[in-house]
């Protein structure tokens, strides 16, 4: 399916593709990928070297993709230095990216030394259990976790494994419940007030409902899930639901009735229906959908973890916040900059993802 854009029923514009790129000679006749269309001064003047013009037009593109995001992350450090020390907060100057870079080196160093002093408690408490084994008080050896406090790196891998447990959540309930909704119109008519109602209520107004629900049902002393994390992720989870239920919706809504006419007279039974023919055509809109939940997730998470308290990414900006040493803007700023980039990268393995699935269903 080649589009320039996917739109869902809410007006958020999916992913680009470009049109398939296709070179023509004169009179019309297709020419090799490697070749390139060149102007009538260079097939005419022998001075123009055969390759210069397919040179530019091959690496061109490629180049500009690389040094123009350059040049614009470049102008922005130029202008957040120079405008950093005119900017004053309770704290003294806003930082600049030199000491937001320190910290960064510092909050690194801390995680080196957290990762030490683990491995360090590990091996002593396997030396005492050995030690007991010698003597023959193996029932007094005891295996305990290490408690100490989370370093950044740490609450890094907390908050991504939060979302995707609540992205994994959203997209079991939403792609199957967006299937339904596309192919049946009475249920897309019932139940399409209900998402309209739910869709744009904020994290914060879902948040004392889910704390009060999960801790009047996790009454278990040692859980084998932290509330904290239980209670973000279902925030995530109700959040990020919504932009791929209605894409899915749009896309089996969208498939060629003549399509599933042939299935009826092919008489493929419902799986063979849904798998051959309804979600190959559903495909690029559902994966439309994830893309913009899990953003949506990423943004809501932070301010889960915020008020929820879940070692991760949130909690650490709170915590920095409420400490507001010389240092905790600093690392606040570089914290909203590693949350930037992990945001970023995520939406590029959704079109990676994507991608690979797009090739696999062609071949």
């Amino acid at each position: 399916m080649t589009m320039n854009q996917i739109k869902s029923a809410d007006g958020s514009i999916g992913i680009e593709r470009s049109p398939p790129f296709r070179l023509e000679g004169r009179g019309g006749e297709g020419r090799s990928p490697g070749s390139a269309r060149t102007s009538p001064r260079s097939e005419d003047d022998p001075s123009a070297g055969p390759g210069l013009v397919s040179g530019f037009a091959a690496v061109g593109p490629r180049v500009r993709a690389v040094i123009l995001p350059m040049v614009g992350i470049v102008v922005f450090i130029l202008v957040w230095a120079l405008t950093a020390p005119m900017a004053k907060t309770s704290l003294g100057a806003l930082p600049g990216p030199v000491a937001v870079a320190a910290q960064g080196v510092s909050l690194a160093e801390e995680w080196q030394a957290a990762q030490s002093e683990k491995a360090a408690f590990y091996a002593a408490q396997a030396a005492r259990n050995a030690a007991l084994e010698t003597a023959g008080r193996g029932g007094e050896a005891q295996d305990f976790r290490y408690s100490g406090s989370p370093s950044f790196i740490d609450q890094i891998f907390t908050s991504l494994f939060t979302v995707a447990f609540g992205f994994g959540l959203a997209s079991l309930v939403a792609v199957p419940l967006g299937l339904v909704c596309g192919l049946s119109k009475g249920f897309n008519a019932a139940f399409n007030p209900l998402v309209q109602i739910f869709k744009p209520i904020s994290p914060l107004a879902w948040l004392p409902i889910v704390t009060m629900v999960v801790s009047a049902t996790m009454t278990s002393p040692d859980p084998m899930l932290p509330k904290s994390f239980v209670i973000s992720a279902v925030v995530v989870m109700l959040c990020s639901l919504w932009p791929t239920l209605i894409n899915t919706a749009v896309g089996a809504a969208s498939i060629d009735k003549d399509l599933l006419n042939v299935g009826r007279v092919l008489r493929l039974t419902p799986f063979a229906r849904l798998r051959r023919l309804i979600l190959p055509s559903a495909l690029p809109y559902i994966f439309t959908g994830m893309r913009l939940s899990l953003g949506v997730g990423w943004m809501v998470l932070i301010a889960a973890e915020m008020l929820a308290q879940n070692p991760g990414l949130g909690k650490f900006v709170w915590d920095e916040f409420q400490n507001g040493s010389e240092q905790s803007l600093a690392r606040i700023m570089f914290a909203v900059i590693v949350i930037g980039v992990i945001g970023f990268l995520l939406d590029r393995l959704m079109m990676a993802l994507q991608s690979l699935a797009s090739r696999n269903h062609e071949t």
